[in-house]
C-alpha cells in the first residue's frame, strides 16, 4: 500500500489524506478477501479460524475507515477509533498441510505478512499526513494492530520453518 506523501504531488495534504484512505480501504478489502481464500484453502480447522479472525479484523478497518471517510467528508472531522483486539482461539495449533490445487500454507502466510507490513506503513504515513490528534491516534492504533497481525503471522511462518507447526500463546 503505496501512500502519497508529498503534498505538492497533489495540491493539498488533505488531498492526499482523502486518497490515502481510499488507498487504505481497498486494501482492506485485499487483505480481507485474501483472508477469506486462506479460510477456506487451510486444511485444519485452527488455520482457518485464525484467518477467519483476520478476515473479520480487516472488515472492521474497512468499516471504520468508510466512516472516518463520511465524517471528513461530511463535517470536516476525525473520529473516534478505540481500537480492536484480535482475539486468538485458546491453544491455537496448526499444523503444516497441504492440499491439493490448494496455494501452500506457507505462500499464504508469506502473501499475509507482506500486506500486514504495507498496511502498518500506510497507516504510519496516513498518522504523519495529519496533525488533529484523533485522526494521528486512529491512524497509529490502526497502524498497531497490523503489526500484531504481522508478530502473529511471522510467529506461525517460522514455527511451520522449523518445527512443522505452530503452537504459541493464544492471546
Amino acid at each position: 500500500m503505496n501512500l502519497p506523501t508529498d503534498a505538492s504531488k497533489k495540491g493539498s495534504a488533505a488531498l492526499n489524506l482523502t486518497d490515502g484512505i481510499r488507498i487504505a480501504k481497498e486494501n482492506e478489502k485485499i487483505a480481507a478477501e485474501h483472508y477469506a481464500q486462506a479460510a477456506k484453502a487451510s486444511g485444519t480447522s485452527k488455520a482457518r479460524k485464525l484467518f477467519e479472525q483476520l478476515n473479520e479484523f480487516e472488515m472492521i478497518h474497512y468499516q471504520r475507515l468508510t466512516a472516518l471517510e463520511d465524517s471528513l467528508k461530511d463535517k470536516g472531522t476525525f473520529i473516534n477509533y478505540a481500537g480492536t483486539e484480535l482475539v486468538l482461539p485458546p491453544d491455537l495449533v496448526i499444523k503444516m498441510v497441504e492440499l491439493p490445487n490448494q496455494p501452500s500454507l506457507m505462500n499464504i502466510i508469506t502473501a499475509a505478512v507482506d500486506l500486514e507490513t504495507r498496511a502498518e506503513n500506510a497507516y504510519n504515513a496516513l498518522a504523519d499526513l495529519t496533525t488533529d490528534p484523533q485522526g494521528h491516534d486512529m491512524f497509529r492504533k490502526l497502524a498497531e494492530e497490523e503489526h500484531k497481525h504481522y508478530r502473529i503471522l511471522t510467529d506461525v511462518y517460522w514455527t511451520l520453518t522449523n518445527l512443522g507447526e505452530w503452537s504459541g500463546p493464544s492471546r
